[in-house]
């Protein structure tokens, strides 16, 4: 049993007052014998108290809120475990390189990807969904759930107002970490949505490419370009044996020799980013298994169903009771 105010607990023990409170008969006698034996009522009255004790046992436990033990069903659906990894940085509050000839013309990236994301979810009724940001550092939103009302409340704030910084290896890691401990449905993948890409140092692949390969992840990342950005599809930078090629193109090839399923995306506008998610959703239906919690039953209502059935009780005795007689 679990209950919602259990300090109001410490009140039950007054729900006993009215056994020590006598019977009030409402006349004067000058001789306690001419008092007649009066076993009916001296049960009527007793009775009387024990439904008060009752009642106002009901009335607290009715705001004490007491709910059964949370139980468990293993269910069976078409979607993965997806955890959205969500770039933060201040440039994702700029346009679209592409803006101003597709889709919402004006819309951010940051305003689109929630926008999109938020349509994601509502079409994955089965997906467990896990949202993870990043800027100059990662911060864990929210761990996997399929509570709707939580994922989307941590879809809003990760549209929030970000930093200079994109520090992906931070947000990946977070991302990475949050299938840790949870049974595997049959199909998990992170989404990472970054307007640009920071060095990973030596020490972070190897944590990533370690992590990814144990946990059995999907790995998609979408591009999201700046205005005159690179491409990493660019030709030039795939045959290019460059030391130090762009931080993109760099991140790009390090996902391609990771021993997992791995897919990359560029989007220039709204409508590039639609398609992005609309592959992702259809690669990731898969047939899973899956825990779902259910809530215990709350005893509430049943509570309040009986204060008010003895209350009316005690107006029907009130109303058909004898105070005095001549």
């Amino acid at each position: 049993m679990t209950f919602t105010h259990p300090f109001l607990l410490l009140l039950l023990p007054l729900a006993i007052i009215p056994l020590w409170l006598q019977r009030q008969d409402g006349q004067y006698y000058s001789s306690i014998a001419m008092i007649p034996k009066d076993t009916v009522s001296d049960i009527a009255s007793l009775v009387l108290r024990y439904i008060v004790v009752i009642l106002l046992a009901c009335m607290l436990m009715a705001l004490v809120g007491v709910h059964g033990p949370t139980g468990q069903v293993e269910r069976t659906g078409k979607g993965a475990q997806t955890v959205f990894v969500i770039d933060r940085s201040a440039s994702m509050d700029d346009p679209f390189a592409g803006s101003g000839t597709h889709g919402n013309i004006g819309e951010t990236k940051s305003a689109a990807a929630k926008r999109l994301i938020t349509q994601f979810v509502n079409n994955r009724k089965d997906d467990m969904v896990g949202i993870a940001t990043f800027s100059n550092a990662a911060m864990h939103a929210i761990p996997l759930t399929q509570s709707r009302e939580a994922i989307y409340a941590a879809i809003g704030a990760a549209s929030g107002a970000g930093l200079l910084q994109t520090n992906i290896g931070a947000g990946l890691t977070v991302g990475i970490s949050m299938f840790e401990k949870l049974p595997d449905s049959g199909s998990r993948a992170i989404v990472l949505l970054s307007d640009g890409a920071g060095r990973l140092t030596p020490k972070t692949k190897q944590k990533i490419s370690d992590w990814i390969i144990r946990e059995h992840i999907n790995l998609y990342w979408i591009v999201l370009r700046q205005p005159d950005g690179i491409s990493i599809f660019n030709p030039k930078y795939q045959q290019s044996d460059l030391k130090e090629l762009p931080a993109e193109v760099e991140l790009h090839r390090f996902f391609q020799t990771l021993d997992t399923k791995y897919k990359a995306y560029e989007a220039d506008d709204p409508k590039t980013l639609q398609s992005a998610i609309d592959d992702i959703n259809l690669q990731e239906l898969q047939p899973i298994t899956y825990i779902e919690k259910t809530p215990g039953y709350d005893y509430t209502p049943l509570f309040t169903y009986i204060a008010i059935l003895l209350i009316s009780v005690l107006i029907l005795i009130k109303h058909f009771s004898f105070q005095s007689w001549r």
